[in-house]
């Protein structure tokens, strides 16, 4: 038993339910929390896809009145949760429900911030800084993806300055997330890949921070094995529900682990470029993914093994160079297979953006808790490896 065994450890999780139909719980649930009026957050592609109306149909059967709100973009901007918030107002709410991925999300627990803080978004940035605990807030998760739902973080973008902030604080974990794999159904193969592969990273990063506690793993390493076998053949099969099911869960245990084991350079550097680029977070994460953990590895190698194993891996025999090769390798084909082969100059990004890119990572707050202390150079090497 290592001496971090006994280091103080707590562990944050809203309620949940999950399961195929969980969704059309959102107006009871609503009802319970004490909502008279709820603020829907959503996105139009969600619209579109039928999630938000099984949801608001839910609170109509229960006779709640709700506002709808759809003016947020993937990375949620400071004025769009701004936006929220004088709707929220205006329409006198007193609760909350997103239905979405990982952006509608954000901004609803932006909103909720705002509304109960009274102060502007961007002023929250760093660990704890949500004083006043938010509305009743239900998240109703729409890719197996960000987590958002179950964790302590919102992310939101400033455009202004071409950064994100990280919000981070207990006040900030929904009071319930409703977790329905059905609502996978509708994403295509390119966004299943995307989302999915973000999950794998919550998962992999939260294994080896620095914050890590046994009750972490058992989540983390669970996640890595649903995901990594049950993502290609839910590409492959994208109305199979069975394997839908499994990505959700195992998006949803990632978010159990990252939530309280924080991440690492992988997402440091991802939040970066989606503040910088406006890209897809989980494209970026994908796209990071092998080059954070060659570069983690010597730091924490037989945490990379565990999850070598736990990706299906056959290590016996292998001195440590052959394992690190095979890991490597297992990776990059999982990418290239999930149909992930942009690189960062793909997404339109050059030597030149190197240093502003790595002076945002590193005052990202998930770097704190990177196995491997990275300096400005290190972490410009690892964005060149990625080019």
């Amino acid at each position: 038993m290592g001496q971090d065994e006994f280091v103080l450890r707590k562990f944050v999780a809203p309620e949940f339910v999950f399961g195929v139909g969980s969704r059309r719980l959102a107006g009871r649930y609503a009802k319970n929390l004490g909502g008279r009026k709820v603020l829907v957050v959503s996105d139009p592609g969600v619209v579109a896809a039928g999630w938000t109306r099984d949801v608001t149909d839910s609170l109509e059967a229960v006779g709640l009145p709700f506002a709808l709100f759809t003016g947020v973009t993937s990375n949620p901007k400071s004025d769009e949760v701004m936006a929220g918030v004088a709707v929220y107002q205006a329409e006198g709410c007193n609760a909350l429900i997103a239905v979405g991925g990982g952006s509608p999300i954000d901004c609803a627990k932006g909103i909720g911030i705002v509304t109960s803080n009274d102060r502007h978004i961007l002023l929250f940035e760093g660990v704890d800084m949500v004083k006043v605990p938010m509305p009743p807030l239900i998240c109703v998760p729409t890719t197996g993806g960000t987590s958002a739902d179950v964790s302590q973080f919102a992310i939101i973008s400033n455009p202004l300055e071409k950064v994100k902030i990280a919000i981070v604080s207990k006040s900030v974990v929904p009071d319930l997330a409703l977790i329905d794999p059905e609502t996978l159904s509708t994403m295509d193969s390119y966004l299943t890949a995307c989302t999915g592969l973000d999950a794998l990273t919550h998962a992999i990063e939260a294994y080896v921070s620095t914050a890590r506690s046994s009750m972490t793993d058992v989540h983390a390493i669970e996640a890595i094995r649903l995901i990594t076998s049950n993502l290609l053949p839910s590409i492959a099969n994208l109305a199979d529900l069975e394997l839908r099911t499994h990505v959700m869960q195992g998006s949803l245990q990632a978010g159990l682990a990252f939530s309280n084991a924080i991440l690492g350079a992988n997402h440091a550097m991802a939040h970066s470029l989606g503040g910088a680029l406006d890209n897809a977070h989980g494209e970026c994460n994908a796209i990071l993914l092998d080059h954070v953990i060659e570069f983690n590895m010597p730091a924490a190698p037989e945490r990379f093994e565990h999850i070598a194993v736990a990706m299906g891996l056959d290590l016996r025999g292998m001195n440590s160079r052959q394992k690190k090769t095979a890991l490597l390798n297992h990776v990059r084909e999982l990418k290239k297979a999930a149909g992930i082969v942009r690189t960062l100059n793909d997404l339109g990004v050059s030597r030149s953006d190197m240093n502003f890119l790595t002076s945002h990572a590193l005052k990202d707050p998930c770097m704190a808790t990177n196995p491997r202390k990275a300096s400005q150079r290190d972490i410009e090497v690892v964005y060149e490896e990625s080019l």
